[in-house]
């Protein structure tokens, strides 16, 4: 990705995000909740100007590599994907507040971290790219 122009402003900002879901549940193991997910939030950062590059998931937290412009902070960035993905999450999936009996989706924190360089930037993406792929690491420790 490269410079991005804006109203009297360029900038070139890359965010990497992840948010886990309350008490660690796998919701996104089922894959129509997934898949319904990756498209709301699309749909959301569509309303609100951030480029959402790519969305991993393990099924219990989510990665992202966004890109946003300098008036939005990655803190209000946070606020707003949560928010509206819990929200429409419960509304088409109802049965979801069965495993999650707070009434929260998401756990209280996020993590995000700038990432810069072409180089920084392709290993983050192919980390997001293999999230809830097992690592030749992880095969190996398998006993079965």
């Amino acid at each position: 990705m490269s410079v991005i122009a804006g109203c009297h402003t360029e900038y070139e900002i890359k965010y990497h995000f992840v948010f886990v879901v309350k008490y660690r549940k796998g919701i996104f193991f089922d894959k129509p909740i997934a898949d319904f997910f990756k498209k709301t939030i699309k749909q959301i950062a569509n309303r609100y100007w951030i480029d959402i590059d790519l969305i991993g998931t393990d099924g219990n937290h989510v990665h992202m590599f966004i890109v946003a412009s300098p008036r939005m902070s990655p803190a209000r960035i946070a606020q707003i994907l949560k928010s509206i993905t819990a929200r429409e999450l419960f509304k088409i999936f109802p049965r979801i507040k069965q495993d999650l009996w707070g009434g929260q989706f998401w756990g209280e924190g996020y993590y995000v971290g700038t990432i810069g360089g072409d180089k920084t930037e392709a290993v983050i993406k192919r980390y997001i790219e293999n999230q809830g792929r097992a690592t030749e690491h992880e095969k190996q420790l398998k006993l079965f």
